[in-house]
């Protein structure tokens, strides 16, 4: 398919391990991977080692936790490739720690990286998705979010926040054509969780019912799932996908 016919899908917080596998997944199913950075030796590294696996993905530098930082990257997406069809936001740190304890700093850093930014980078697209009327936004929740976890209250309250927002936005969107959905991992085989003491990571596992971590591509095909044409009738929904270990 030629490149200008393709559909334009924006994954933040791309070079970690999930983010490389949405991106490509999304690539592998026909559409224009823009990868968001903010790292640059990391994101140069990154580059070189997607070209090597045969990826292709623009990369463009902005800052997820300031909002005039993504206003002038995805004005300079679109100027350059035109608007964005597909945003995935999947940026995300951890800062943990128990409340009683836990810093201001630490606080505003979760909620800044994991929950404002949804905003600061939505609300820079979603004008262009009604415009055109299409758009998908997909948000990178946690299973902790939907559970608790000890130790994340500000990690547990930011992802919770991205689905409150998926909800409400889904609402006043839906008559453009935009569809708008949260995805919830649970314990995912990043590099993040298997360097993590094997002793710990077997305690994690065995609360896990299928008996193992979640694959990063199995992440990514529901990415790419709920960012397809063929998905307009799903919005306003929360997928978990924890292998069992939280079900309600």
């Amino acid at each position: 398919m030629d490149g200008k016919n393709k559909r334009i899908a924006l994954v933040t917080g791309a070079t970690g391990g999930l983010g490389t596998a949405m991106c490509k997944k999304l690539y592998d199913d026909g559409f224009h991977v823009i990868a968001n950075y903010r790292n640059k030796q990391k994101a140069d590294d990154w580059y070189a080692m997607m070209r090597t696996d045969g990826y292709d993905i623009d990369l463009f530098e902005g800052d997820v936790c300031d909002f005039d930082s993504m206003a002038k990257m995805i004005k300079e997406i679109e100027s350059k490739f035109g608007g964005i069809d597909v945003l995935v936001n999947n940026a995300g740190i951890t800062r943990d720690g128990r409340l009683a304890k836990m810093s201001k700093d630490d606080w505003h850093a979760v909620i800044n990286t994991n929950l404002n930014s949804v905003f600061n980078c939505t609300r820079n697209v979603i004008e262009g998705m009604i415009e055109r009327n299409f758009g998908r936004v997909i948000n990178i929740s946690s299973v902790n979010a939907q559970r608790g976890q000890f130790g994340q209250t500000n990690y547990s309250a930011a992802k919770a926040g991205m689905h409150g927002f998926t909800k409400t936005l889904a609402m006043e969107v839906a008559k453009y054509g935009i569809t708008v959905n949260t995805i919830s991992p649970g314990y995912i085989a990043t590099d993040m969780v298997m360097a993590v003491p094997e002793k710990v990571r077997d305690q994690i596992v065995a609360q896990i019912p299928v008996g193992r971590l979640g694959g990063t591509n199995e992440v990514a095909t529901l990415v790419s799932f709920l960012a397809s044409d063929a998905t307009s009738f799903i919005t306003g929904a929360n997928y978990s996908i924890n292998g069992g270990q939280h079900v309600y």
